[in-house]
Parts: structure tokens; sequence; C-alpha cells
């Protein structure tokens, strides 16, 4: 257990903590959330020591340890990756040298009924259950199976950290710190170094891990399959509620309710003394009253409300030109790099419109194939990009490649033409960049905000074709949700990589797996993929029974045939559904749309301005239009839903 007590620190004259209170318990799995510059790093630097509080403190148990993963680190070591890996231990091996030295002197001592003694065999009771806790004479076994879990390949266990990316190494850090199996996990970002089936993994691992868990995280789907409880930090103050991230939202949005409830009452009364004041403060008669009215107001505890920031991104992209049927056909598609192949013998096309979802375990080739697509690389055999296609990228690394001794204007200046000339200061302040912002150096953003930039860039060229590779990184949950709406109303052909399965759900058709050089198509979104894998794990051992009972039959059996058939009718079951979902996506965003400008209606200050402009009335008209349209569609969908099901 781990306890924080009236834990104060300030930066700047305001406080970042001002007498926090709060326990982590020994199987807690906490998500830390709370606004950029809030304190959540902070707070779990202050927790492993690295950072000591102004005033309060933090008690732990006897025997408390605690691993924490950073968001960035260098490990720059030159050992193997098993080596690296084993050094985890170096509490065990201390443990044993600790059980020997115990040993020995028990074993000299005769004053068995002392307190000394009695210690002494408490103490090596506490070392002993420590060494069978971390695992003893199975360390390899340990290792190999943290390492394969997060995504390493038994062929890598040898080769040298330094030949891998500083993502792979913070994975080796992640992978030192389970092995070590400390009483408490501290995490910060730890999904931005995994793919999909790692994170998966890893939620797995922590569901059942003996100890206690703290986490920062912008991954919406693993602080809920994780987390149990939420400590937000805001203004200075904790707020700890006992629940998932999504619990937590509507938990504190009735939280936020009551205290602006609270707070204009309080307005209301303290205006109510005030006026007493003023009106009777110099009337001899009324003296008495008017002061303890003074003393009234002295002694309220003021209700403060969180200044909530609503700034956040608002974009739509262009409408789409007009393309070909088909976007993108490739034949025996094969990509090395020197003797290292990564892609070999692909074949696939995409049609006009498809949403497609990049998946797979980093390394396999998704972010190599993207940039083929988008003309960056060089490759064998055969690629065409379908008539009239034109592409917008956004490579994983967007963000890096931008100009920084260019200013924020001048880095959309460059790229755009013809209309949006005009249009560019409006386009920036959607994306947040207003005022003397467009003026700053890019050099010195930070990576949301050379991020958000990137994304204003490819807006400036309408595309039929987009092709993004990871864009979530750097973004905060508001902004992500704002891109996905986007995406939704994008009528162009989408590729996407991302290993983010919130911000995926609901917003592709079909998955392409890579996985051993080449790709394996899903119907459907990634939730869809991933019930499929599991699925087909088990067919794998369904096929493998049934090939040894029906060896030397040369036709399929009845069964297998009506499997067949029943995954087919699952598999077109869940495509409508999920078209239904993203209906209903939409019809919620564009009654939003719709709503904003009611208020703007009914409002006697905005009305005039409101109707005095044709692009906005004409805007308002569409949406409109455009709700009522998708209001048919959803309504088909259901009929053919219902239809399937009744057959």
């Amino acid at each position: 257990m781990i306890s924080i007590n009236n834990l104060s620190v300030h930066f700047t004259g305001d406080y970042l903590f001002n007498e926090v209170s709060f326990i982590i318990n020994d199987r807690d799995r906490i998500g830390l959330v709370g606004k950029n510059g809030a304190g959540k790093t902070t707070l779990l630097r202050i927790i492993t020591g690295e950072v000591e509080p102004e005033k309060g403190d933090l008690v732990k148990t006897s025997g408390q340890t605690i691993g924490y993963l950073p968001q960035e680190m260098s490990p720059g070591s030159t050992r193997s990756i098993l080596e690296e890996s084993m050094m985890a231990f170096r509490e065990l091996v201390e443990l044993e040298q600790k059980v020997t030295r115990l040993t020995e002197e028990i074993a000299i001592r005769e004053d068995y009924d002392s307190e000394e003694y009695l210690t002494l065999i408490h103490k090596l009771t506490d070392a002993n259950d420590r060494i069978h806790l971390l695992g003893g004479n199975s360390i390899h076994e340990q290792c190999e199976k943290i390492l394969t879990g997060l995504g390493f390949e038994r062929k890598d266990f040898t080769r040298s950290l330094n030949e891998f990316s500083s993502g792979w190494q913070m994975r080796v850090e992640l992978a030192k710190i389970l092995l070590s199996k400390p009483g408490c996990i501290l995490l910060d970002e730890p999904t931005n170094h995994l793919d999909i089936e790692s994170i998966q993994w890893l939620e797995e691992y922590l569901a059942v891990y003996p100890g206690s868990v703290v986490l920062v995280s912008h991954d919406r789907a693993f602080l809920d399959a994780v987390t149990n409880r939420t400590i937000e930090i805001s203004m200075g103050k904790i707020y700890d509620y006992p629940a998932s991230y999504s619990d937590y939202v509507e938990m504190r949005a009735q939280r936020m309710e009551s205290e602006v409830a609270s707070y204009n009452n309080q307005q209301r009364q303290i205006a109510q003394i005030e006026r007493f004041i003023e009106r009777f403060r110099y009337k001899a008669t009324k003296a008495r009253q008017v002061q303890s009215r003074v003393k009234q107001l002295e002694k309220i505890e003021k209700v403060e409300i969180e200044d909530i920031d609503n700034s956040s991104i608002h974009f739509k992209f262009p409408p789409a030109p007009h393309s070909g049927k088909i976007v993108v056909e490739s034949h025996h598609l094969t990509k090395s790099y020197g003797h290292h192949q990564v892609l070999k013998d692909l074949n696939f096309f995409i049609s006009k419109g498809e949403k497609i979802a990049f998946v797979g375990r980093n390394g396999e080739g998704k972010t190599t194939l993207s940039k083929v697509i988008a003309g960056k690389l060089e490759y064998h055999g055969e690629l065409k990009i379908g008539h009239m296609v034109i592409m917008g990228y956004y490579a994983q690394n967007q963000h890096e490649m931008l100009d920084g001794n260019k200013t924020v204007f001048e880095t959309v200046d460059e790229v755009a033409v013809g209309d949006m000339r005009p249009k560019l200061r409006g386009l920036l302040g959607s994306f947040l960049f207003s005022g003397d912002s467009i003026d700053k150096k890019v050099k010195v953003l930070s990576g949301g905000e050379k991020s958000r930039l990137s994304l204003a860039r490819l807006l400036l060229t309408p595309a039929n074709l987009l092709i993004l590779d990871e864009p979530t990184n750097h973004l905060d949950m508001r902004s992500k949700d704002i891109l996905k709406n986007a995406l939704l109303q994008y009528e162009g052909t989408l590729i996407l990589v991302s290993h983010d399965r919130d911000f995926l759900a609901g917003l592709t058709d079909r998955v392409f797996e890579f996985r051993k050089k080449n790709i394996r198509e899903y119907t459907g979104d990634v939730y869809d993929f991933l019930e499929f894998r599991k699925l087909e794990s088990l067919k794998q051992l369904e096929v493998m029974q049934t090939s040894l009972q029906n060896q030397g039959k040369d036709e399929p059996s009845v069964a297998k045939v009506q499997w067949e058939k029943k995954k087919d009718s699952e598999r077109e079951l869940r495509r409508i559904a999920n078209q239904i979902k993203k209906s209903e996506d939409q019809i919620e965003f564009l009654e939003q749309q719709i709503r904003k400008r009611d208020e703007l209606l009914i409002n006697p200050e905005t009305y005039k301005d409101f109707m005095a402009s044709k692009e906005k009335y004409q805007e308002y008209e569409q949406l409109k239009n455009d709700l009522e349209k998708e209001m048919l569609n959803w309504e088909k969908l259901n009929e053919e839903l219902e239809k399937m099901k009744a057959e």
C-alpha cells in the first residue's frame, strides 16, 4: 500500500497539487487523468521518489517496490534483448544472497525465544516468499513469455538492443518492469510503443497482476480494459472515482453539473448579501445588521468550479473529387530493405469509397506499404493507382518533417493555392492557431501542435484517397473524436494505420492484417477483426481434430458446410450492424450541428447575423437534408438486419 498525505507542489506561483491525499491499495487499477500540464507525470515521479514534494509525505508499506515506465527514455544498452531483460532479476540475486546470510546467522544462534531470533525468522520467511513470487528458477521461461507477449520473436532474443528502434527498446524496459514484479507498476502512456496484439496481451497480463497498477493513457479502450478506479487531477485538487474511464466520464459530468449549481446558488447568495451591505452601509440604524453581513461574507467558503477548456479543433475534409472504381490494385508486390524482406507477393485491390484499416505487429510492413502506395518507396512487382486518384498522405513522423525555422503561417502558406489562400487564417483558427500563435516558429511547438499543423496542411489539397499513418499520435481524446467525426463524413477512399482500437471502431469496413510478410483481409472494423482472430484460433484446433477423424475422405463434411454457411451469415450480420453504428454516429453528429445553429436562430442577438449570411443558411438547410437522408438510410439498414435475423 502507498499513502499520499497532504501533498503540495507549485510552479510559478500556481499550485499543481494543493494538499491532496489518497491511497493506492495493493490490487488497485488506477487511471490517472487530467488536462495536459495538470501534473499527471509529476505525480508519478513523486511516487517513484524522483521528485520531492514541497509539503506532505508519501508512506509505503515495508518492502513495497515500484516499477516506473516513463513516456520517453534512451536505454543505450549494448546487451542482447535477452541479456538486458535478465537485468530485471537483480533483486532475485540479492534476495538469494540475503537468504544465505540469514540462514547462516540463524544456524549459529541458540536464543530461540528472543525477539531478535524471531525477527530473523520473519525476515527469512519474507525473503523466501519474495523469491517464490519472482519465480525462482524459472527466470528464462519468464523472460521468453514476457518478450514474446510484447511482440518479440525468439530470433530477436540474441540481437543487440541498440539494433532496435526507440519504440522497441521501450518494450524491453516494460518487459524488465513486468519481470521484476514490483508491488506497484506506474506506466506513462505505455500504448505509444505497442501494437494492437501487444496491447491486448498487456491488458490480459495486468488483469491478473498481483500488485497495483497506476497508468496515464490517452487510449480510452486500454483504460476501460485495465482500470477500475480513476483519479482526476484538476485545479490543484484530485477527484477519486471508483470506476473505469467511460463510467468516470459520466460521473464527472454529474459532478460538474452539481458543482455549477452550487456555484450559481452561492453567487446569488453573495450578491444578495452585497446588495444589503451597499444599500444600508451608511444608515446608523442598520449598522449592526451590516456588520453581521460583512462577517457572514468573510466566512463563506467560496465554491470553485473548473474553468473548462472547450477549445478543440473543428474541421471537415474537402469534398472528394471523382475517381475511378478501382483506386489501388497490386499484383505480386514485394519490398525489401537490402537483404531484409518486409513484404512478399502481395495481391489486393481497394475500391472507391472503401475504408481500410492496416493492423498488425510493429515491423510487419504497415508503414512500408503505406509509403509504397503514396509513391515514397520503390518496390518490385506491379502497383496500379486508379484513374483520377488524388492522394493525401499523412506520415507517422509527419510532424518531424516540418521545417522548424518556418512559422505556422508560412508552413501552410507554402502549399496553399487558389481559393484556399484567403482562407488560411480561418483554417489555422480551426486547428487552434490564432492571433500571435500563427507567427510562432514550428520548432517551438509541442508534439500535439505540430500534429494539428500537419493535419491542417493536409486539408489544403482536396484528395479522394487519404493515407493516414498513426494520425492520432500526440492528439488528446477530444481532438481524436473530432478527427474521427471528420473521417466518418469523408466520402473518399481511406487507408488508416493505427493501434488505437477506440479510434478505429466503426470507422473502417475492411481490415488488412500484416503478418509474415503478407496480408490477410477481413470484413468489418477492428473489433470484427479481433473477434475473427479468436475464432480463427479455435477453428484451427477444430480443423486439426476433424482432419484426424476424417482422413481419406475427399468430400467436405455436412457439418463443415453448415459451419461455413453459419460464419458467412454471422459475418454479414456484423457488417450490417457496423453500418448501423456508423449511421447512428452520423445522425448524432448532424443533430448536434443542427442544435448549435438552432440556438443561434432563437437568440435575438445572433438571429439577424445568421439570417443575413447566405452561406450559413445554406449550410443549415444542407445539414437538415443530410439528416433526413441519413435517417432513411438508418431505417433501411435496420429493415435489412431484421429480415436477415428472421431467415
